[in-house]
């Protein structure tokens, strides 16, 4: 019996917009995206982990832009990141009534991300943090997808055995990190985001809304 829901953050239950988003940063910093995002880049597995905040991010990411991250720069820049994900990151439709629907029929939810330090306050401002019974974040936990720690972590929160759990991620990579750790994974591919997948090793959904027939 599913007794649990891990479900990814990013792409999953939100669009996260990435690249248009960052390069909108680089347009505001005043510097070339692809330079931005190729040093936006380098940092991601250590600010994933925690062991560099988005702060440090953008103080790496200008210097691989040729600018001296003067503190007042990157303030500024970490603000209008901030701001950018608060406008620009939207919830897909069927996320509401999938967590919800979840959390009525008894199942517990746990919403597992790799993610930077800014991600708790932008779930705290769509409201998806209530939803959840437990929120399991790389960079507060200290590790990642696929690492087996993350999806064990999650599972200690909620009190439920691998066997008695789900993984809803969109990366074929971290379903198989979660059914390595004994918990069965539904990958989904959503058509808005130009998903092509036509088959996985997984069973596949194209809307959260498909999921709760597979539990």
């Amino acid at each position: 019996m599913t007794r649990a829901c891990l479900v990814d953050v990013y792409d999953t239950i939100v669009n996260s917009r990435f690249e248009s988003r960052q390069r909108d940063v680089a347009a505001f910093a005043g510097v070339d995206a692809d330079l931005w995002l190729a040093g936006w880049m380098t940092t991601r597995t250590e600010r994933d982990l925690g062991t560099l905040s988005v702060a440090d991010s953008v103080a790496q990411a200008l210097l691989a832009c040729g600018i001296d991250p003067a503190p007042e720069l990157v303030d500024t820049i970490v603000c209008k990141d901030a701001e950018l994900l608060r406008q620009q990151v939207r919830v897909f439709d069927d996320s509401i009534p999938f967590l919800t629907g979840v959390r009525a029929s008894g199942m517990a939810i746990a919403l597992v991300s790799n993610c930077g330090d800014s991600t708790r306050a932008l779930l705290d401002y769509l409201g998806l943090i209530p939803l959840a019974d437990a929120v399991v974040l790389s960079c507060e936990v200290g590790s990642m997808k696929p690492s087996p720690d993350i999806y064990r972590t999650a599972l200690e929160d909620l009190g439920v055995a691998a066997a008695d759990a789900v993984m809803i991620d969109d990366q074929p990579g971290f379903c198989a990190g979660a059914e390595a750790v004994g918990v069965r994974a539904i990958q989904i591919v959503r058509p808005e985001l130009d998903g092509q997948v036509s088959r996985s090793a997984f069973p596949l959904v194209r809307s959260l809304l498909d999921v709760p027939a597979l539990l």
